[in-house]
């Protein structure tokens, strides 16, 4: 049972959850070393898809004669370009992210200053304001949308 517990705390990147120890620094050595690892094996993770893409799309690159057919190809990779330009935004986030991690400026929110938290940082390790502070920035985006 207890290992069946472990499995299903794990997050999705495969991580176990940082445990904290009594008395810890918030954002201590060992909690940056933590992250780091987390974003890094996410920035991997997503330049492999793109290598994935390029040679999908080499791969499957074909002049159909039938113009439904070259419709639905071209359909299908730009539905992919636009995927690699949003994980492309995303990996760039991630190397800012790194780079606070470095400055030891990580896991406090931008806009108040207060600690951001583990868990939320775990479950979006790019997250650069606490729950409150992006919780008003959404409302407010709405309400300028409309």
């Amino acid at each position: 049972m207890p290992t069946q517990a472990k499995q299903q705390s794990q997050s999705i990147s495969g991580f176990e959850p940082y445990v904290e120890t009594a008395g810890e620094e918030y954002m201590g050595k060992p909690m940056r070393e933590h992250f780091t690892k987390i974003l890094n094996k996410w920035k991997q993770d997503l330049m492999q898809e793109v290598d994935r893409t390029v040679d999908h799309m080499k791969d499957e690159a074909a002049n159909f004669p039938d113009p439904a057919d070259r419709a639905s190809q071209e359909e299908e990779f730009s539905l992919e370009l636009r995927a690699r330009d949003r994980e492309r935004k995303l990996i760039k986030k991630i190397d800012k992210t790194l780079q606070l991690i470095e400055d030891e400026e990580y896991g406090w929110c931008e806009s108040c200053g207060v600690e951001i938290g583990i868990r939320r940082l775990e479950a979006r390790p790019t997250a650069d304001m606490c729950v409150d502070c992006k919780t008003l920035a959404e409302i407010k985006e709405k309400q300028v949308g409309k």
